[in-house]
């Protein structure tokens, strides 16, 4: 199946710059203000025929979407490596570490890792085919169906928006580590106007901050680890080999099953963001070349910092020590790195082990501006949201989804109330499965889009990146995601020490009838009742970057045969980096 230059051309997804200009063809330099006057102007957007179904006008404005392609590959590494690294990992896994015990911690972590490694996988074959605006947001709508792509895109936006206001209070409690007499709204103000200028600087902004922010994140964890295995061995000030001593006394599972069961859901939350290196797909130089390395990569971000990490603070640290029992779900003093390294006897290293807690924190408000914003977004050219938050600037800003989500952050100045806390905890509970139910749709678009390739007779042979664990792979992380949704259930009714009550139900279960409740609402709206879209019905097409499928195919021949040719190490090499 081959197409000629001028289809190809109807279908280019590639944006230039927009140039300012007082009449056509005739460029105008207004100076520095005046530029940057000009930049906050809307880019310009082509009419779409009015005849389209909602989920064609969808795939065809996600395509041509005006956003800035200014993402590099260096930067596309770094989000994928360690860009949502987070409170999840530092301060998280110690109540996990409390409540499961050093075993269940590395089993609920290897499990939802293998997972988070198929899920990212599948979205990485999705995305470099297409590299379109919204990336997975707008996969639902186009592979399952306009309802459940309404309900996945509120529910991601909605993640990320309660997100911001969270990590800029999380930023402010990592501060009394040092000094508790400052209000807090202090420190809030400060990192707020932070996270606000670096998102003002557009997509490269936000690209060059995590950069810088997963860079400190990815040494400090390199570090951690080799310090871990000195002080397991004895190298330390206090001295004394360690061992797995811990895993007997006093052992290594701390609530038996239903102690794992409930590590599950802490550790989706750790691995919360993984997928961004996807939506930053549509902002992407060169999509085809960057993504592949930056999806291979995530594996080496799910051994290296999550696996062995926690190795060592299982070895380090007992399950029954009383510091890991925090009333702040981001109090640093309970983060199990930290513990670790007091209880080695080392007496710098923890402030600076805060340090790092506070930019991780800080990178995770920065990074949810970003997701949040290009969400809402895409909401917007899917006719799910009022058509203003779709207006995106000259210089590729979607400008008033991100002013949304920075008036939304505001209520981190809820900081300075005595009622901070309820009204945080239940922001959370809106948002606390979000990132599994994204996974899981994740998983099955990537197996709609097969099925839809096979019913066609086309396949894997025209994709220039294809999952590593296929289809299998997407089918194992759909499963996995919905047995996570059966034990939190499980966990949200039956609490471990507790009795079954409606507020610790709703505080661990409260996304499920909210997401109900969306797609309810849609069906209602739009009186469209469409479960999912038939395969044969799917749009496989719109938005693809590489479209004459005869050339690629060709071009992926070429490359699986010099691939073929070169030494065994160079092949494993490629494989996994």
């Amino acid at each position: 199946m081959s197409y000629s230059k001028e289809a190809k051309s109807d279908f280019d997804t590639s944006v230039s710059p927009v140039q300012v200009t007082d009449a056509p063809g005739q460029e105008t330099s207004k100076g520095w203000f005046g530029n940057l006057k000009d930049s906050f102007k809307p880019a310009q957007m082509e009419e779409l025929d009015p005849n389209l179904s909602d989920v064609e006008k969808a795939n065809i404005m996600a395509a041509k979407s005006p956003l800035q392609r200014s993402l590099k590959p260096r930067h596309i590494q770094m989000i994928a490596l360690g860009g949502s690294i987070g409170t999840g990992l530092f301060v998280g896994s110690g109540s996990a570490l409390s409540t499961g015990g050093p075993a269940a911690l590395l089993i609920a972590w290897g499990l939802v890792g293998i997972m988070i490694y198929c899920t990212v996988q599948a979205m990485g074959e999705l995305t470099v085919t297409y590299p379109v605006s919204g990336s997975f947001v707008q996969y639902n709508t186009r592979f399952i169906s306009a309802p459940w792509g309404f309900c996945m895109a509120y529910n991601y936006a909605m993640q990320w928006l309660v997100v911001l206001p969270l990590e800029l209070v999380a930023a402010s409690i990592t501060i009394k580590f040092w000094n508790d007499k400052v209000n807090s709204a202090a420190w809030v103000a400060i990192f707020y106007v932070v996270i606000v200028i670096i998102n003002f600087f557009g997509v490269r902004g936000y690209g060059e901050a995590e950069l810088i922010f997963a860079l400190v994140k990815v040494l400090a964890v390199i570090g951690f680890i080799i310090l871990g295995v000195i002080l397991n061995c004895g190298g330390g000030p206090k001295g004394g080999y360690i061992g797995g001593q811990y895993f007997y006394n006093p052992g290594a599972f701390a609530d038996g099953f239903k102690g794992v069961c409930a590590v599950f859901v802490t550790a989706a939350f750790s691995f919360a963001g993984t997928e961004l290196c996807g939506l930053a797909a549509a902002e992407t130089a060169n999509p085809r070349k960057s993504l592949p390395s930056a999806i291979k990569q995530v594996f080496w971000r799910i051994t290296l910092f999550y696996i062995i990490s926690l190795t060592m603070v299982g070895l380090l640290v007992p399950y029954d020590d009383p510091r890991l029992l925090s009333s702040s779900s981001v109090d640093a003093a309970a983060s199990p790195f930290v513990i670790a390294i007091r209880n080695g006897g080392i007496k710098v290293l923890p402030s600076i082990m805060n340090v790092v807690i506070m930019i991780a924190v800080l990178s995770v408000g920065n990074s949810s501006v970003y997701a949040c914003s290009r969400t809402i977004a895409s909401l917007a050219q899917q006719s799910f949201a009022p058509k203003i938050f779709g207006y995106i600037d000259r210089s590729g800003r979607p400008l008033v989804a991100v002013i949304l989500c920075l008036v939304f952050g505001l209520l981190c100045f809820l900081a300075a109330s005595p009622k901070e806390g309820d009204v945080f905890n239940w922001l959370l509970a809106l948002s606390g499965l979000s990132s599994v139910f994204t996974w899981g749709s994740i998983c099955f678009c990537h197996i709609r889009f097969r099925r839809a390739l096979a019913i066609r007779g086309r396949g894997p042979d025209e994709l220039v990146f294809t999952a590593q664990a296929g289809v299998i792979g997407s089918w194992f992380g759909f499963i996995l995601n919905v047995l996570i949704l059966i034990a939190q259930f499980w966990i949200a009714l039956f609490p471990i020490g507790g009795k079954p009550n409606a507020s610790d139900f709703f505080m661990a279960y409260l996304t499920v009838p909210v997401l109900i409740a969306f797609y309810t609402f849609y069906m209602i709206w739009k009186k469209d009742f469409t479960i999912f879209h038939r395969a044969a019905d799917i749009d496989v097409d719109t938005g693809r970057r590489d479209f004459d499928l005869d050339l690629v195919k060709q071009e992926v021949a070429e490359e699986k045969a010099f691939l073929a040719a070169k030494p065994f190490y160079y092949r494993v090499y490629k494989f996994w980096c």
